[in-house]
C-alpha cells in the first residue's frame, strides 16, 4: 500500500465515538442487561454475551464501509464495492477478536464458548453490514460537521458515563467470573460471624488470607480489625469492588475485605459501621479467573480512568479538528 491508501484507511477506520458505542454494547451492556432480567443467583455465560458482539457487527461494518466509500469517491463500480466490503469486514474482525480476548482474559465467563464460530460466523453479518453501507456511502447526504463546542461536550458525556460504567462492569464481570467462594450461611452467630454491635469469634483452620463478607445489605465499606493471642491487631483492607451475589436462597453475601493470619487458632473480629443491624462472616477468599480479580483492588480513580478513555479520546480526536480548522480554515475536514 501507497501513503494515499493508507490514508484512506485511516480515515475510513472507526472514530472514537464508534469505538465508544462499540465498547457500550459489546461489555457493559451485556453485564448490565443480564443483571437486571435474571435472578442474582444465576450467572452470565459468555456465550450468551458474544451473542451481542454478532449482534453488533453488522452495524460496525456498515459504518466503516460507508466511510470507505465516501473516502474513497464513490464510485459505482464491482471493484470499488469489492474494496469497501473487505476493508469493513477486515475492520470488522479485528474488533470482534478485540472484545472476544477481553472475554478470554479480562473477563472470562464461565461457560463454554465456539470461539471459532463466533470469529469466523461473524464473516457473512459483517459482509451484508457492509454492502448496506457501500449502499449508504453511494449517496448524496451531506453530513454537516460537527461544532467544536458539541465535540466537547459529547466526550465529557461519554466520559462520565464511562466512568460510572465502569465500577459496575468491573464488580459483575468479577461475580460472573468466580471460580469458587466458600459456602457461607447468614447470621450473627457462630465459630465464623460476627455482628456489627458485637466481638465475633474466629476459629481459623490454617494460616494464610481470609475473606470478610458483608451479609445482605450490609455496607461494603466496614472498618474490620482481627485480634489474637500473640498477634497485634491486624486492620483488614477492603475490596475497592466489592463482587457479590454470593451465597444461596437464604442470603447473599459480597466480598468487602481480606485479611491474612500467620497461624492458625482463635481470632477475634470487629467491624464498625454506620449500621448498627449489619453483620459481615468469615470464609474461603474467593477465586476469580482473569485480569478482573485484580481490578477489583485498583483505586476508584484508576477505574474511573480506564472508563472515561473512550470519552477522552472523542476530546482529543475534537481538539484535533480544531486544530487542523485553525490551520487550513479554507479546507473542509470530514468528520470521522
Amino acid at each position: 500500500m501507497n501513503a494515499a491508501t493508507w490514508r484512506v484507511v485511516g480515515r475510513a477506520f472507526p472514530g472514537p465515538m464508534a469505538l465508544a458505542v462499540w465498547m457500550l454494547v459489546t461489555v457493559p451492556a451485556p453485564l448490565i442487561f443480564f443483571e437486571g432480567t435474571h435472578s442474582w443467583e444465576e450467572d452470565l455465560k459468555v456465550s450468551t454475551a458474544l451473542w451481542w458482539i454478532v449482534g453488533a457487527v453488522p452495524v460496525l461494518a456498515a459504518v466503516v464501509a460507508t466511510k470507505w466509500t465516501r473516502c474513497n469517491g464513490q464510485r459505482r463500480t464491482a471493484s470499488a464495492m469489492v474494496a469497501a466490503v473487505v476493508a469493513a469486514t477486515l475492520v470488522s474482525a479485528v474488533f470482534v477478536g478485540a472484545t472476544m480476548a477481553v472475554y478470554r482474559w479480562v473477563v472470562p465467563l464461565s461457560g463454554v464458548a465456539a470461539w471459532r464460530s463466533v470469529l469466523f460466523g461473524s464473516v457473512p453479518l459483517a459482509i451484508c453490514g457492509a454492502a448496506v453501507g457501500y449502499l449508504f456511502g453511494r449517496g448524496r447526504v451531506r453530513r454537516s460537521p460537527v461544532s467544536p463546542r458539541r465535540g466537547f461536550v459529547l466526550g465529557g458525556i461519554v466520559a462520565v458515563v464511562g466512568a460510572l460504567l465502569a465500577e459496575t462492569s468491573v464488580q459483575l464481570g468479577a461475580e460472573s467470573s468466580t471460580v469458587r467462594y466458600d459456602a457461607v450461611e447468614y447470621g450473627a452467630v457462630g465459630p465464623y460471624a460476627t455482628s456489627a454491635r458485637e466481638q465475633g469469634v474466629l476459629r481459623l483452620p490454617a494460616a494464610g488470607r481470609y475473606a470478610i463478607f458483608a451479609v445482605g445489605h450490609s455496607p461494603r465499606n466496614p472498618d474490620c480489625q482481627v485480634t489474637g493471642v500473640g498477634v497485634p491487631p491486624r486492620s483488614a483492607k477492603l475490596v475497592t469492588i466489592a463482587p457479590g451475589d454470593y451465597g444461596s436462597d437464604y442470603a447473599s453475601f459480597a466480598w468487602v475485605a481480606s485479611f491474612d493470619v500467620p497461624v492458625p487458632g482463635a481470632y477475634s473480629l470487629s467491624c464498625r459501621t454506620y449500621d448498627q443491624q449489619a453483620s459481615y462472616t468469615v470464609g474461603e477468599v474467593p477465586q476469580i479467573r482473569g485480569a478482573v480479580g485484580a481490578l477489583i483492588h485498583w483505586p476508584s480513580i484508576a477505574i474511573w480512568l480506564l472508563g472515561a478513555i473512550p470519552g477522552l479520546l472523542i476530546i482529543a480526536d475534537t481538539a484535533r479538528r480544531r486544530a487542523r480548522r485553525r490551520s487550513a480554515p479554507g479546507v473542509a475536514v470530514q468528520e470521522l
